[in-house]
């Protein structure tokens, strides 16, 4: 399924998204960059039959921290189910996109004028090459999950290194997942 652009949502909205805030559970902890300490920017909530999808990553400094690496401390995607609630925003860094975009499912063999921001389930369409991660957990080759474009526009672009594109994996049995953009 490919995923289009469904117009501004609701910063809190629980639909596949990017921008806003993120549906976290009880006790979350906004995630720091393992490399310059600071908070990261949420990038998409994606709710999906294995749970919620958050992905974050950091652009406190933007190219300084490993961010396009699935295992380098600079990005995080996690698994949630169960209750979910709006998080409480960091007060400094970069936390948040510019705005708030819906994504909306799209037959990847139906013709489009809409922008296309990513895709959902299949195979994932490598920039540079493989770079599949495995389960911090059990060390299993992760499945993919969804990819995203950069963005349509300034205000919703995530910063993918000028027309890259993000990746996103799970492992159902350790509900675990990770994150990685090529560019």
């Amino acid at each position: 399924m490919l995923l289009i652009h469904g117009g501004e949502a609701v910063a809190d909205a629980p639909v596949l998204r990017t921008g806003g805030v993120p549906l976290v559970p009880d006790g979350f902890v906004w995630p720091n960059c393992r490399n310059c300490g600071g908070p990261m920017q949420f990038l998409a909530h994606l709710p999906l039959d294995l749970g919620a999808v958050a992905v974050f990553f950091c652009q406190n400094d933007p190219g300084m921290c490993d961010d396009w690496d699935a295992t380098a401390g600079a990005n995080r995607a996690f698994v949630f189910r169960g209750r979910l609630a709006a998080a409480t925003v960091p007060d400094e860094g970069e936390t948040l996109l510019g705005a708030v975009t819906a994504l909306r499912p799209y037959p990847a063999d139906a013709p489009t004028e809409e922008p296309v921001l990513g895709r959902l389930g299949g195979e994932a369409d490598w920039i540079q090459g493989d770079e599949t991660p495995d389960c911090p957990s059990c060390t299993a080759r992760m499945t993919f999950t969804a990819e995203l474009e950069e963005g349509s526009d300034f205000a919703t672009s995530a910063n993918f290194g000028g027309g890259g594109r993000g990746y996103i994996f799970h492992c159902a049995p350790c509900s675990e997942a990770a994150f990685l953009w090529q560019g």
